[in-house]
């Protein structure tokens, strides 16, 4: 296979970045410090995108649960009334509205799993930073963090 001139370079530049980190020791040092840095921002970034998706379905699912509620009242008023096809019709709307409620708790589940993942990637990515202490700001972040891991699971588990 031919390699282009565009292979051709990365490659020389590439080898010229090995060399000079070769040469220079602390400037790779400050290069992964650098990657490191905007991992952990990038995933900082994404916990906060799951936190506010999050944030929107549970009131996606309250909005829900309101109209389930209503819908219910109404097909019962309609039984009372005699208005049985009427009040099948809203039987059928709420099962409707209980498959959606089924999918957004899933899509729920699936964000909870995706958060979970960010933290424990962030977690690890605290560990292996060679701190030796932390300061208050970080440890007041992992609390933070982690209290809404446990609400989230909470928000989402089954109710019996």
């Amino acid at each position: 296979m031919n390699t282009t001139w565009l292979d051709e370079l990365e490659r020389g530049l590439e080898e010229r970045l090995t060399a000079f980190l070769k040469e220079n020791p602390y400037q790779e040092l400050l290069l992964r410090e650098q990657h490191q840095k905007d991992h952990h921002f990038n995933l900082l970034s994404q916990r906060q995108k799951l936190q506010k998706e999050a944030k929107q379905q549970r009131q996606q699912l309250l909005e829900l649960a309101t109209n389930v509620r209503e819908w219910r009242a109404r097909s019962k008023r309609a039984k009372k009334a005699g208005a049985l096809v009427l009040a099948d019709r809203a039987d059928q709307h709420v099962a409707e509205l209980m498959e959606q409620g089924r999918q957004l708790w899933s899509d729920l589940d699936q964000l909870g799993n995706r958060f979970k993942d960010v933290e424990q990637r962030l977690c690890a990515l605290s560990q292996k930073s060679n701190r030796d202490h932390s300061t208050l700001e970080e440890d007041w972040t992992s609390f933070e963090a982690q209290q809404e891991l446990e609400e989230l699971k909470r928000k989402h588990s089954p109710r019996a």
